[in-house]
């Protein structure tokens, strides 16, 4: 028998989390307290889709950076992908660590996928907006990347 897990939604606390970044050094949530939080989970560092989106991100950057925010891209790659990553995309972003797990179980986007009949567990991309106490404001589920991060600003631009 399996327990389903409580998924979070908007006005839950976002839970904690300690893991590293692309440079190896440690980062917490809770390090970003006072400050909004984009905490985008993707599947997989230099594929098309995961590309696309961090890009966007890393181009829309200085305008988050106006509304006093921080982005954080999450995904199971290990910190020296993520370095490679930035580093051949020119990303301005921090890409964080989750190589056990733990974060995107936490955040309840480790789930079932099925890919050509296949199934398998996997990152559903999905997004939280992070208010500055901590609270979840905003979740995108199974995001479209076309648009998104857009949609991700104009949402912060409202709420902040």
């Amino acid at each position: 028998m399996t327990v389903e897990k409580k998924t979070l939604e908007v006005d839950d606390l976002a839970p904690d989390f300690k893991i590293k970044n692309q440079n190896k050094e440690w980062v917490s949530l809770k390090d970003s307290k006072g400050k909004w939080v984009v905490l985008y989970f993707y599947p997989k560092d230099l594929t098309p889709g995961c590309t696309t989106e961090a890009c966007d991100f890393t181009q829309f950057f200085p305008k988050f950076k106006q509304t006093n925010t921080v982005i954080y891209g999450v995904s199971p790659d290990s910190p020296e992908l993520h370095r490679k990553f930035i580093e051949k995309e020119s990303l301005t972003i921090s890409l964080l660590s989750d190589e056990d797990k733990k974060v995107c179980e936490q955040y309840g986007v480790w789930q079932l996928k099925k890919l050509y009949g296949k199934e398998y567990l996997g990152v559903v991309r999905t997004t939280f907006l992070i208010d500055p106490k901590g609270k979840i404001v905003h979740i995108w589920k199974k995001v479209k990347v076309e648009g998104h991060v857009e949609d991700v600003l104009s949402t912060l631009k409202k709420l902040s």
